[in-house]
């Protein structure tokens, strides 16, 4: 394997999403102190918690909400549509979340939220869900913009935990926070591409010309699999999928049959956590011996860290570095989103010559 090297990475990353993958325990760190000054208190009980958002503004949702999932007591939904769920009510605190405050299916959310009387609380770094948030006296977290929004998922995540937290839900997340930003500053150190023996590299070497499939459990870690999946497709321009044990082994198991020769075209990632249930355990090894039988094998990551927290944020980091220099193998621009831009764009013209007519 002949690894990258700084000059060969600039040459396609103009734009510095190395940096910015390098910089999430900074991030994280900036976050939490952002946090604890906007301080504020909930005047009505809170029966559910519903995360609107989007893409990369939505992510940091799933991963508080598994990472929560043993200790909030209501229920706690992630919503990427134009309106919520019809629970939502004056007894719900509904968290928006836009990074540049302009994602047209979240502000439209955001429109139901108030209509519903619920209590909201805006995650953003300006536009209009800035100021809708301001003309309604609707608390507001400000982080700073200038960053593509899958590579802010420390401002768009770190928040979350404590607008919990305020709201009464979770102890203070200082702990894991913390802990997370440690482990995290020594990962930056062991993938970077000054460090001969990358890891990162040479999972992006064994996934360049496959189909990533990610494959994990459902407790805990399948927003980790759903942000490798999400970070591939958009840092790298490759298909990727992600599924998870247990049901993965009742459906999806089956498509690994003799006669599928498309099959040798993917390559399962596996990711690891030593908290997983046995029985999970036990799945991941019985299914990677029919998996070995069609694909070139199993690539295999495991967590590291106390906290659940730190273990997510562990592998998640991995996954981006992995989308990184697989984005350089294949010559493209990490941070380019030419598909999104043209649909967005799109969209906004259909929307224009509708209000003509």
């Amino acid at each position: 394997m002949i690894m990258l090297t700084p000059e060969e990475i600039s040459r396609y990353d103009s734009a510095g999403m190395l940096n910015r993958i390098l910089n999430l325990p900074q991030q994280i760190q900036h976050a939490m102190a952002i946090s604890q000054a906007a301080s504020f208190k909930f005047q009505t009980e809170i029966f559910n918690v519903c995360v609107a958002g989007m893409g990369g503004s939505a992510i940091g949702g799933d991963i508080v909400r598994a990472c929560l999932s043993d200790v909030i007591t209501v229920p706690f939904i992630v919503s990427r549509y134009y309106s919520l769920p019809k629970f939502v009510d004056n007894k719900s605190l509904v968290i928006v979340c836009s990074y540049s405050g302009d994602t047209e299916e979240t502000l439209s959310a955001y429109d139901d939220a108030l209509a519903k009387r619920a209590t909201i609380v805006c995650v953003t770094s300006g536009g209009s869900l800035a100021e809708k948030a301001r003309v309604n006296g609707h608390p507001l977290v400000l982080v700073p913009g200038g960053y593509p929004p899958r590579a802010a998922l420390g401002y768009l995540t770190t928040p979350l935990f404590y607008i919990l937290f305020f709201a009464g839900m979770i102890s203070n997340p200082k702990k894991e926070l913390q802990e997370s930003v440690e482990v995290l500053t020594g990962l930056a150190d062991a993938y970077h591409p000054r460090v001969a023996s990358n890891r990162a590299q040479e999972i992006a070497y064994a996934l360049q010309g496959k189909i990533p499939l990610i494959y994990t459990a459902a407790a805990g870690l399948e927003p980790v699999a759903m942000r490798w999946k999400g970070q591939l497709s958009e840092n790298s321009e490759v298909m990727a999928f992600y599924n998870v044990f247990p049901e993965l082994n009742h459906n999806e198991v089956m498509g690994w049959g003799p006669l599928q020769e498309i099959n040798r075209n993917f390559r399962p990632v596996y990711l690891r956590d030593r908290h997983l249930h046995h029985n999970i355990l036990k799945r991941m090894q019985i299914t990677k011996t029919i998996l070995e039988q069609h694909t070139e094998g199993v690539v295999e990551v495991e967590s590291s860290a106390t906290s659940l927290l730190a273990r997510m944020f562990s592998l998640i980091f991995l996954g981006d570095m992995v989308s990184l220099y697989l984005a350089i193998l294949n010559r493209v621009d990490p941070t380019a989103i030419g598909n999104i831009n043209y649909i967005k764009r799109s969209c906004s013209a259909d929307q224009e010559v509708a209000a003509k007519i």
